[in-house]
């Protein structure tokens, strides 16, 4: 069993150098070993590539024939833009399969491991099932619902203020901390934030570590009022740009569409983009995941639209006053501390002096009877 683990490790930080290249395809790693020696190892790379078996097989020294492999999630069964790779594992002959998880996906979910196991193969699987099942969290929520995994983010000072009384937000946090946000831009498939902070900061949105890519930006603009001069539009045709709007005009579109824009309609809500509605639209045109970086205002709506899972909270060791300076949630708020949006910390880290707090937002019953109705 030790040495399962220490395999299934190998397999698991091989299936994380595919973050920001597979979306919305799932990061899986693969090791496959023969006389206690790895003798191949692969990962799945790029979508459209080569799945992660099939690319270990691929640059195996020697035969695989009577090995072990050790994989993340569950091998495919089904034709996609790759054959199956139980069929792979088949004609090589492998003796023994470790998985780590269960591949969700219904053209899946244990038909994979149950025709292995047919064909006289050992199948070993739950190997380290939580991280495993962790890397994939944007997979899973998506491939289950057919909806964005959703990160929220913001930076706020230890007063809670995410700019000072005058506006200006430059810089909360420190460069550790900008690093991260930016390999987490990376690792989400589009960014989402509105109208204002588009007005307010005029900002690029894109991804700047190496080798990184930037997501797909989502300006969330109900009535097409944003200057055509802000650098999301007249980049659109470096950068994916979609705008999220209620408005109908064509002459109001046509302007953002020149500069290679896309504009989508989503229906309206209480005089706003309807976000809930705006995620489903998302997930039917292929979006996984959405890294949330909106002002005040937007936050609120995801969180009353209950679309939000994850929230990343970098606090700054600083401290900016201000009765109206801006904080991270606006609009009305709750009135009873029971009826609090509820979360779970799932780590805390340290980005240079800087604080960053990951939790889970909780879906339990008494959280849903603070949210609408679909």
């Amino acid at each position: 069993m030790t040495e399962d683990i220490f395999f299934m490790e190998r397999a698991l930080a091989l299936a994380e150098r595919g973050v920001g290249k597979v979306n919305p395809n799932p990061l899986v790693g693969a090791v496959i070993v023969k006389g206690g020696t790895i003798i191949g190892e692969g990962w799945h790379e790029a979508f459209g590539g080569l799945h992660a078996e099939r690319r270990a097989l691929e640059n195996c020294r020697e035969s695989a024939e009577g090995s072990t492999l050790y994989v993340t999630l569950e091998p495919c069964c089904h034709y996609g833009k790759t054959p199956p790779c139980t069929e792979a594992i088949l004609a090589h002959k492998i003796g023994r399969v470790v998985i780590g998880a269960p591949d969700p996906n219904p053209l899946v979910a244990g038909k994979g491991s149950r025709i292995l196991r047919e064909a006289g193969i050992s199948v070993t699987e739950g190997v380290l099932r939580k991280k495993c099942e962790e890397i994939n969290r944007i997979f899973f929520h998506y491939i289950q619902t057919k909806t964005p995994y959703v990160t929220m983010k913001y930076a706020m000072t230890m007063d809670g203020k995410t700019a000072t009384w005058a506006g200006h937000s430059k810089w909360i946090t420190e460069n550790p901390a900008r690093v991260r946000v930016h390999e987490d831009r990376n690792r989400h498939m589009a960014i989402m934030t509105g109208r204002g902070t588009v007005e307010a900061d005029n900002p690029m949105l894109n991804c700047r570590i190496p080798d990184g890519r930037s997501p797909i930006r989502l300006i969330c603009d109900t009535r097409l009022r944003t200057r055509d001069t802000a650098a999301v539009v007249t980049t659109a045709g470096e950068i994916p740009t979609w705008f999220l709007t209620c408005c109908k005009d064509a002459g109001k579109r046509a302007i953002y569409e020149t500069h290679g824009c896309r504009v989508l309609t989503v229906p309206e809500k209480e005089g706003h983009v309807d976000l809930r509605q705006a995620v489903r639209l998302l997930g039917e045109e292929g979006i996984d995941s959405i890294y949330l970086e909106g002002g005040s205002g937007l936050h609120a709506s995801a969180l009353e639209a209950g679309i939000v899972q994850e929230i990343h909270c970098y606090i700054a060791p600083k401290l900016f006053g201000g009765t109206d300076a801006m904080t991270p949630i606006g609009g009305p708020g709750v009135e009873f501390p029971s009826q609090a949006v509820r979360m779970r910390i799932r780590n805390v880290s340290f980005y240079g002096e800087d604080v960053l707090i990951e939790s889970r937002v909780e879906q339990g019953e008494e959280v849903k009877r603070c949210l609408p109705e679909s």
